[in-house]
């Protein structure tokens, strides 16, 4: 029987499962064998004396010995049942520590993905929520530049509109002053033949 550890199930090579099919035969066979061979000699030898007294006697130990050779080969069959069971019992057990180590692997492995798959999903709201909150300042600030462009244009209307004033006051104002001239050159003029009369 090949020694193994209850961690790792009892795995052979080829050349050690032909070995191992086909068992060394055991000394108790071997005297079984051997107590039949004996049989047998000793009742030929009776038949061969031709006297009933032998054969009788050979008759009762070929007898003895066919009852021994019995009960040792059911021995031998008896234990090689209980060293097979005993095999497949360790077996059995070795397969019962691999199935809980590799359910608790599993089990580790399956904990490790949901981790990673629910660490994966809250890294993927996290940036949908950053992509949300840049698309909603994006337009907030395109909200933004729309009203300044319009404040812009609002105010170069209306600086067109301040110039045109300007000018049309500005032409007023020189006309008001070309006036203002003309009265005072008139004035003085006048002021002379005034003060001469």
């Amino acid at each position: 029987m090949v020694e193994t550890s209850p961690s790792t199930p009892a795995v052979s090579s080829p050349a050690t499962a032909r070995t191992s099919r086909r068992r060394q035969r055991s000394v108790r066979v071997t005297v079984a064998v051997a107590l039949m061979c004996l049989a047998t000699v000793a009742v030929v030898l009776a038949l061969a004396v031709h006297l009933f007294f032998w054969l009788a006697v050979a008759a009762v130990f070929a007898l003895a010995c066919g009852w021994a050779a019995a009960r040792i080969v059911y021995t031998e069959l008896t234990q090689s049942r209980r060293e097979a069971a005993a095999d497949r019992a360790a077996q059995a057990q070795a397969y019962r520590v691999m199935f809980t180590e590799r359910a608790g692997e599993h089990a580790e492995f399956t904990t490790a993905m949901t981790d990673r798959l629910a660490a994966r999903d809250h890294e993927i709201s996290e940036l949908e929520a950053t992509v949300l909150a840049s698309d909603q300042r994006a337009m907030a600030a395109e909200a933004r530049v729309q009203r300044e462009s319009r404040r812009a244009n609002d105010a170069e209307t209306a600086l067109t509109e301040a110039h045109e004033q300007l000018h049309g006051l500005q032409a007023e104002l020189d006309e008001a002053l070309l006036a203002a001239q003309t009265v005072a050159a008139e004035a003085e003029q006048t002021e002379p033949l005034a003060l001469h009369a």
